[in-house]
């Protein structure tokens, strides 16, 4: 049964639509190459053992499975659906990115600076704003360990962000190990730590009892419970300083990131927030998030995973990512109206008399003025041709003759 709707979660693009997208694509690249940013391609196709074993978090429920072939699959077990997927699409870029360095590693320098923008897939259910197939545009530091690796990171993304014409968003900044040591200090064991961290970041969201609740509910001591509120309490009113002395590595990392990117900041904040999580389980210390306006969401976010490298090339090699919600991206700027994209687009209409020779000549002499010329063939019905044209994006058009003359719709010259 044929249908004319992509299937569910996915989307086809208008022509005006892909253009405004590929010009964000291109804004967002040639920001994050000015910074020194090298790009790479990964497979969009995974081994399914390097989707399950990466510490994706929920993403790891959400992977789009493929299915075995020929010989494998008849030789497969058919009483354990899960081994009958040797590939998947890939969740996010940050994993094909820590596969592909492990492999050509050699080739590489020392301290690799990865650009890399592309769709990934997760099969979850859509939703306004949620798509199964969307984009990523992530950078990403490997081979430096110090925090300038994260202030670089930061500074980028904060550029990128201002070329956008983005004002007043806010960079929210926390480190794991301060969240270890906040649920360590108030008596959880560390097999304890994710799930727990997990319900402290909806602390923004259902409030203070709301999180008490759940973890009680979940069946946590009340006495440790009420004490880890009380520490989260301190840092609320605190800030950093309530870590001082509680997560040495932690506090001094956060302080001086905070510092830098404190002194750089113009149109945005910096500010330590120790209820932030990030869902992925492979961050091992900073972690980070953008907020804009009063949206229920962040649009961007990152956060330092040393161990990730280590887990498919036995080495383990420090490496910290951001990545700019691309799709959020997108529908703010047009929500808010604010691509602007210069540029004069003509439409050169041939009468089917004229020799087409000249005609496309007269096209390629016109492109060197103007950024789209583009060839039509001229219609009876004029008033309608040009309204269709007009609508499609052209300022304006002109009938190829001895005198062709640009005429601008709206009798304005852009």
């Amino acid at each position: 049964m044929y249908t004319t709707l992509p299937p569910t979660g996915m989307r086809d693009f208008l022509p005006k639509e892909k253009e405004i997208r590929e010009y964000v694509m291109r804004e967002i690249r040639d920001e994050y190459k000015r910074s020194g940013f090298t790009e790479i391609e990964t497979s969009y196709i995974e081994n399914i053992g390097n989707l399950t074993g990466g510490d994706g978090g929920e993403n790891t429920k959400l992977i789009f499975k493929i299915m075995m072939r020929g010989e494998k699959l008849q030789n497969a077990d058919f009483s354990n659906p899960e081994e009958l997927a040797d590939y998947g699409l890939r969740f996010d870029l940050t994993l094909p990115l820590v596969r592909f360095y492990a492999n050509n590693r050699n080739e590489l320098p020392t301290i690799f600076k990865a650009l890399q923008m592309g769709p990934v897939f997760r099969a979850e259910r859509p939703k306004k704003g949620r798509y199964r197939s969307f984009a990523q545009c992530d950078i990403d530091i490997i081979g430096d360990e110090s925090n300038l690796a994260e202030i670089e990171i930061i500074q980028t993304i904060a550029s990128t962000l201002k070329r956008l014409s983005f004002k007043g968003f806010t960079i929210k900044i926390n480190d794991r190990r301060i969240l270890k040591a906040l649920v360590s200090h108030a008596g959880f064991s560390e097999d304890e730590f994710g799930d727990i961290a997990i319900i402290l970041d909806k602390l923004d969201k259902i409030g203070r009892s709301g999180v008490m609740d759940e973890l009680v509910n979940k069946g946590y001591d009340a006495a440790k419970v009420d004490e880890l509120m009380r520490l989260s309490d301190t840092l609320s009113t605190e800030g950093l300083e309530g870590m001082k002395t509680i997560c040495t590595e932690g506090y001094e990392n956060l302080t001086e990131i905070i510092e830098v990117i404190g002194a750089l900041q113009d149109d945005f904040t910096i500010e330590f927030d120790h209820t932030l999580v990030r869902g992925m389980g492979y961050y091992t210390s900073t972690i980070f998030e953008i907020t804009y306006g009063d949206l229920g969401y962040s649009i961007a976010g990152g956060g330092r995973y040393d161990k990730m490298v280590g887990k498919i090339s036995g080495v383990d090699v420090p490496a910290v990512g951001f990545s700019i919600g691309f799709e959020r991206i997108v529908d703010l700027l047009l929500s808010e109206n604010r691509i602007d994209q210069s540029g004069v687009k003509i439409a050169l209409l041939v009468d089917e008399r004229s020799s087409m020779v000249d005609a496309v000549k007269k096209a390629i002499a016109l492109r060197s003025e103007y950024e789209v010329v583009s060839l039509y063939r001229l219609k009876k019905k004029l008033g309608k041709q040009l309204g269709q044209l007009e609508r499609s994006g052209y300022n304006g058009y002109a009938i190829y003759g001895d005198d062709t003359q640009i005429k601008y719709f709206g009798n304005t010259e852009a």
